[in-house]
């Protein structure tokens, strides 16, 4: 998506014609809703041991043993107060107390009518109508801190801007959710799994199960780290804890429905289908049948963010004229529906080459604010399934197939402007690799040749603009991205990319001059505290200080021009050659983008993968073709995005300097 500074009731672009039907109806709770209050958050106390003591007096006015309170505030929050800022579901505090009434109506990502989502020329461009609803009613887990002032007697602005009252509002909750249980107010934590399962808000015992199993997991193993305030917390490890997990049975939540669907045990998972229908003369949607993997492999997951809450984005993917996805995550427990199967090809990435050989993963959230953020119930729930994806589909954990949808390259020229920037630089893609087990390391010495792009996220605070009005700056954050310059020093002018047709700038949207934390880049020199990078066919620098390093050193493949070759041509897809095309199969162009590898150059080598098409362009699968051609592609690290160059036309290397 590309974060919306913009009236979101605006049009969309042009409708596609539909039997009486409006693409994507979306309802979107939480952006800019209620403020946090102008002193900002608060801890009683002003030592670093401020937010550990308001745990304990919570846990000792309430009769909740104190582990379990941060175990929970652990998977809501990191412990962060995030300024008082809500969550992307309206969320408040350590304790993630929501209160979506105040919140802002937009539009989905896919919603704004800039990029056909499928990305075939073989097929018109589709794009969406769309119009806001007036507002449901709301869901318990979205009411969650006027029930916490209800049992507290505090305000709401008090539980929204106040971190101690946060707190007490949570000990509050799960006490009553005890309660309700008739269960005693134990100081055993192994005897408060039902109430736990019951703050996530779940209404299905898969759901609460799966939250409840991920707290506990905190318990066992412990955690420290520093908050966003600055404020250090620890939860010392229990590792024998073996909580009651009998009294889910009691907690009156109702049991899901998975209709086959592709997830890990680990998850909560439902099956929420996307429509296929006929609508006649070719017309069809919203996503295509097919046989993967015995028909082609699947390379990649694109992350995206939905720039929209649940119930809206859910409305868009069961609309059968446009868009689809596979995978949804919610924010407040990190349940999922699954939409499309992992073998039918879902329309999400805006490049049919990707699309065919993707699986596409939708976060409930808006890359555009820095402080609506990201649940570690989501971050967790997300990672468990990518892992089990990777392993039956054989996707390689790093960023070359974990991509994020702000990495998949315009598959034409005139497609690169329109491309998406989702998650944006707020996704923290360091944490995300921690949980899919494969943390970013240096893996070589100075002389490697590589860097991996690995800034601390907290610390590393670019400036943009754009979150909520252009050209405004937005409030400082931690980010995984590093900005870039032409030469070493921040005075010197941003990077410029000249597929997008503009001077480069640092609103929030703009990819031009952004490495993310990850990829991976052919060193092309060292200036004391900065570093030169091969990025867009131009040297690219970053500042890289010894005591507090922005990326590490790395070895591997990289791609040069062949001897006698001054120039590569870069593309967005690899399509086979013309003559891989049986009769029927209309031929489609291998048409470079702006862009070209020059001499001297290299860049990281991700996978060699065959020239490829898929053909479906009827609803009907018995005329659907894989073409793969002679022609071999590798996929290399180019820019923000990555892109492909044609084997014949380079070298592949050992990296080093």
């Amino acid at each position: 998506m590309r974060g919306s500074t913009t009236d979101p009731n605006r049009a969309a672009g042009p409708a596609r014609k539909v039997a009486g039907t409006l693409a994507g109806a979306a309802l979107l709770l939480p952006l800019l809703g209620a403020a946090p209050s102008e002193a900002g958050p608060s801890v009683s106390g002003d030592s670093s041991a401020g937010l550990q003591r308001a745990f304990a007096s919570a846990a000792a006015k309430y009769h909740v043993p104190q582990s379990v309170l941060l175990g929970v505030s652990y998977l809501q929050s990191r412990w962060d107060t995030h300024a008082g800022a809500p969550s992307v579901t309206g969320g408040y505090g350590p304790m993630h107390l929501t209160d979506a009434r105040a919140a802002l109506a937009s539009a989905p990502h896919h919603s704004e009518g800039t990029e056909d989502a499928r990305g075939d020329s073989a097929r018109a461009a589709l794009l969406p109508r769309t119009k806001v609803p007036e507002p449901a009613e709301l869901p318990a887990r979205l009411e969650t801190l006027p029930k916490a002032a209800e049992l507290t007697g505090l305000s709401a602005e008090e539980l929204r801007g106040d971190s101690a009252a946060n707190v007490a509002g949570g000990a509050a909750l799960l006490a009553a959710a005890q309660k309700d249980l008739g269960e005693p107010p134990s100081q055993d934590p192994a005897d408060w799994y039902g109430a736990v399962a019951r703050f996530s808000g779940a209404d299905d015992t898969a759901t609460a199960a799966a939250y409840a199993n991920d707290v506990f997991d905190v318990l066992r193993t412990g955690e420290e780290r520093t908050t966003d305030a600055g404020q250090r917390l620890a939860l010392a490890a229990q590792p024998a804890l073996a909580p009651d997990t009998a009294q889910l049975t009691r907690t009156g939540l109702r049991t899901l429905g998975t209709g086959g669907t592709e997830c890990p045990r680990t998850v909560s998972c439902e099956w929420i289908p996307a429509p296929y229908e006929e609508f006649g003369e070719s017309d069809y949607g919203n996503h295509d049948l097919a046989d993967r993997p015995a028909s082609q492999s699947i390379k990649y997951i694109v992350i995206h963010d939905t720039e929209g809450t649940w119930d809206g984005v859910l409305n868009l993917v069961q609309d059968p004229t446009y868009v689809s996805w596979n995978y949804t995550l919610r924010s407040t427990d990190g349940h999922i529906a699954q939409h499309v199967k992992a073998k039918d090809v879902a329309w999400h990435a805006g490049n049919w080459y990707v699309n065919a050989k993707s699986i596409g993963l939708e976060h409930e959230g808006f890359l555009a604010n820095p402080d609506a953020w990201y649940t570690e119930a989501m971050y967790r729930s997300s990672a468990r399934l990518v892992r089990y994806l990777s392993a039956k589909y054989g996707i390689p954990l790093d960023r070359q197939h974990i991509l994020g949808h702000d990495n998949v390259p315009g598959p034409t020229t005139s497609t690169v402007a329109g491309m998406h920037t989702d998650p944006g630089p707020y996704w923290d893609w360091r944490h995300y690799f921690e949980l899919l087990g494969r943390p970013f390391k240096s893996t070589a010495g100075r002389q490697g040749g590589l860097v991996t792009i690995r800034p601390d996220y907290a610390t590393n605070q670019p400036r943009y603009t754009g979150c909520v009005t252009k050209d405004v700056p937005c409030a400082s954050h931690g980010s995984s991205e590093v900005r870039l310059y032409s030469a070493p020093d921040e005075t010197a002018p941003l990077i410029k990319d000249i597929g997008l047709g503009k001077a480069p700038t640092i609103d929030v949207n703009d990819l031009s001059s952004r490495v993310s934390t990850g990829q991976q880049y052919a060193l092309a020199g060292r200036d004391g505290d900065w570093t030169a990078i091969w990025y867009l066919g131009q040297k690219a620098w970053f500042k890289n200080p010894r005591k507090n390093p922005t990326a590490v050193n790395a070895s591997g493949l990289v791609v040069t021009p062949k001897k006698g070759l001054a120039t590569v041509p870069v593309y967005g897809r690899a399509y086979p050659e013309a003559a891989a095309y049986p009769a029927g199969v209309p031929v489609q162009a291998v048409s470079p983008l702006p862009y070209t590898v020059l001499k001297g150059q290299r860049y990281v080598v991700g996978d060699r993968v065959p020239g490829e098409y898929y053909y479906a362009v009827t609803f009907t699968t018995d005329s659907h073709k894989v073409v793969v051609g002679q022609d071999r592609y590798y996929e290399i690290q180019y820019g923000h995005r990555v892109a492909f160059v044609r084997a014949a036309d380079v070298d592949v290397v050992r990296s080093r300097t």
